[in-house]
């Protein structure tokens, strides 16, 4: 096998990439009260959505162990890859970093790196294709590497919430507040900045003036477009999804898009109606 990418279930796998022997996921826990699910990607979005609603505390989650990713890593490829949730965010960039010195303590050779991506869902999936496209074309390891850092600090990743039970629930927003945003339709932007951080930017009164306000920011955030993927991933609202694409690409003219539904961890967090934006 030439190359191995072990990624975290907060990213998704596109369809053409399922089922590659190159492609694995390292599932996360997700925990609902005192009932645990292992997100291996078999979970329903419809299901998670329900859980969610039910669940009287904020769901929590449990990060792979540095075992389960060295069992993904340890598989005889030449290039092996690891690619996690913002390390910001969860431990599971740690458990990958951890795995790749066990790897490399038995194999000290090995060409093996592990990526931070200081974002989560689609935008692990747009490393991934960065990942194949260049292994495909011959580019050498380090190259790609260094270009994939490079662009890990230089791309954005926004998001609108159209539920903010989740918020509520983890002690983000208050309930006083919760319910006047609520009552009153007002929806926050947010991005992930440079570190990985997740930041309010903005806010809009109704999700289509908060689609749109994305939007806006998405386009004056973006320098030399046409040579970035566009990744768009929905929790139960592609018809939203698509319309914020099109008026993406209305404004500007990008190499590739890459739409999906989102997994199991980013549906726990940006639940029902809940849009990311990377570029």
């Amino acid at each position: 096998m030439k190359y191995r990418i072990a990624m975290d279930s907060a990213g998704e796998f596109s369809e053409s990439m399922k089922g590659m022997d190159e492609c694995r996921v390292v599932p996360l826990t997700l925990i609902f009260g005192d009932e645990e699910f292992i997100d291996d990607g078999t979970l329903n979005p419809g299901f998670l959505v329900r859980k969610i609603a039910e669940c009287p505390t904020c769901a929590k989650t449990a990060c792979p162990s540095p075992e389960a990713y060295y069992r993904e890593y340890d598989c005889g490829a030449k290039h092996i890859y690891g690619v996690t949730i913002s390390g910001e965010l969860s431990g599971s960039y740690q458990s990958a970093a951890i795995a790749r010195e066990m790897y490399l303590e038995k194999h000290p050779d090995a060409k093996i790196h592990v990526f931070n991506s200081r974002s989560t869902s689609v935008g692990e999936t747009i490393i991934t294709h960065m990942i194949a496209e260049m292994e495909e074309a011959g580019v050498a390891f380090e190259e790609i590497c260094e270009k994939i850092e490079t662009w890990i600090l230089e791309k954005r990743t926004y998001f609108t919430l159209d539920n903010l039970e989740t918020l509520r629930k983890n002690g983000r927003l208050s309930r006083l507040k919760a319910l006047a945003a609520t009552v009153l339709k007002i929806k926050p932007i947010c991005i992930g900045n440079e570190e990985g951080v997740i930041e309010q930017i903005d806010q809009a009164r109704g999700s289509n003036k908060a689609l749109i306000k994305m939007v806006d920011h998405v386009i004056a955030g973006t320098a030399n477009p046409e040579e970035k993927i566009l990744g768009i991933s929905f929790v139960n609202c592609r018809s939203r999804a698509v319309m914020v694409r099109d008026a993406i690409l209305k404004r500007i003219k990008v190499r590739k898009v890459i739409m999906q539904e989102m997994g199991g961890l980013s549906t726990v967090y940006a639940n029902d109606g809940g849009i990311i934006v990377v570029i």
